[in-house]
């Protein structure tokens, strides 16, 4: 017997062990694409989905950064169970194969009869398992070949030259090897940061003082070892935070914040660490002069092969990553330019976001993928990671006016970039406005 609604009646009826079948079904998509690196608004919708098509009256979930806690109801019975995983990161294909999935069943009624049920669930499991049993795209040396891209993207970004630029490359894509030989051996989140960090900026830094030795160079480049770290910036994080919270989802999104500062503030202390024992301090660098041609085409090319090396990853297959490069070439370019002709750097980054944002929300739906793993790319280049560097550099130096100021920067820009997306969720889905409709 079990008690439902205030009497006791028969637990046949209710056959609360296939509601428990179920309910750990629905727990472990949500397990799956919290540890893709998802948002809490996708995870919400996607276990919705999944609970309706095993004929559950209602599901509902409180999400954060590596916990999920969920409430089945089959009619007057339910059950909740609280589940955390140890894992976080960032598997784009993941997220695209189970979005899809959820989207295609259909719902069940809450009294289909249970052989329908126990069909659909052994199905759901099924597809689950082959889902899971997919191992990532690209082994250790592609994947630290695509890091290595982007931040040399990033290097000429930030003013550097070829010789600083092939400095970076051979940096980033050193720390980017340490960072997944230490993760997939299970290690701590936060020291293979630093671990990474102090990789990647000791290499830099190494190079450019043997080159500066031999005569190869004339002047360091200091702020270089910055862009050689880059790859470290907790991207999809920060925006699924900000994006989070703009849906009032505050134990999502201040826990995924927490866990993105986290990670930026270990990479800043390591960094800091190896640049005073060079002593050395991150300052920003002039312009390289090219003509007005020139250098539109090399941001362009250098912006589309920066987001190209942070789609590749995040794990994205090709046609994903293709068109995340092509829309954060056209929203970075633009926030160049109206940088250089005198716009606040703020402002920019919220129309630079804004295209992001309406570019994302127009192309993923006709692809098929999901909206992140095309936004989250494109706007990963115009994150300040080197402001959020230098203000650590500089409070830890104690010059607290220099660190206040770099720190406002960064802070104010990645507002400003996730209010543009937000703002263009807003504009090409009325869905995202209505707080009580949980779909993606």
């Amino acid at each position: 017997m079990v008690y439902v609604d205030g009497v006791f009646t028969d637990e046949a009826k209710y056959e609360p062990v296939e509601l428990i079948r179920a309910s750990r079904t629905v727990v472990r998509v949500g397990l799956m694409l919290l540890t893709a690196g998802s948002g809490s608004y996708r995870v919400k919708s996607a276990m919705a989905q999944v609970g309706a098509a095993l004929g559950m009256t209602s599901v509902q979930a409180q999400v954060t950064v590596n916990e999920v806690t969920v409430t089945c109801h089959r009619g007057p019975i339910y059950r909740t169970e609280i589940a955390q995983t140890r894992t976080i990161g960032v598997n784009s294909q993941r997220i695209k194969h189970l979005q899809n999935y959820c989207e295609l069943l259909t719902p069940l009624g809450e009294h289909a009869e249970q052989p329908v049920v126990d069909q659909r669930l052994a199905d759901i499991e099924k597809e689950l398992d082959r889902i899971e049993s997919r191992g990532l795209l690209y082994s250790a040396w592609p994947n630290a070949f695509f890091a290595a891209v982007a931040c040399a993207a990033f290097a000429f970004l930030n003013n550097g030259g070829p010789v600083v630029i092939s400095a970076v490359f051979l940096a980033a894509g050193l720390g980017q090897l340490t960072r997944r030989a230490f993760l997939h051996k299970g290690f701590n989140q936060l020291a293979v940061t630093m671990m990474s960090a102090a990789v990647a900026s000791g290499v830099y830094l190494a190079l450019s003082n043997l080159l500066f030795s031999l005569g190869v160079v004339e002047t360091l480049h200091d702020s270089g070892y910055v862009s050689a770290v880059l790859f470290l910036v907790p991207g999809f994080p920060l925006m699924s935070a900000s994006l989070d919270l703009s849906r009032l989802d505050f134990s999502a999104g201040l826990s995924r914040l927490a866990y993105a500062l986290l990670i930026m503030i270990s990479a800043a202390l390591s960094v800091w660490a190896v640049s005073a024992t060079f002593g050395l301090e991150p300052t920003p660098t002039e312009p390289i002069t090219l003509s007005v041609f020139a250098l539109f085409a090399f941001r362009c090319l250098a912006s589309a092969a920066g987001v190209w090396g942070f789609a590749m990853i995040f794990n994205s297959p090709w046609k994903i990553a293709l068109w995340a490069a092509f829309i954060g070439m056209v929203a970075n370019v633009v926030r160049l330019l109206l940088v250089d002709n005198g716009f606040v750097v703020q402002g920019a980054a919220f129309f630079a976001g804004l295209i992001v944002g309406v570019l994302a929300n127009i192309i993923a739906p006709r692809i098929r993928v999901p909206r992140l793993t095309l936004s989250v790319p494109a706007v990963v280049i115009m994150v300040p990671g080197a402001a959020g560097y230098r203000a650590i550099h500089y409070l830890n130096s104690g010059d607290t006016l220099q660190a206040l100021a770099y720190g406002v920067e960064a802070v104010f820009i990645v507002i400003a970039i996730a209010i543009g997306l937000t703002l263009a969720r807003s504009v090409t889905d009325i869905n995202w406005l209505r707080l009580g409709r949980e779909t993606q």
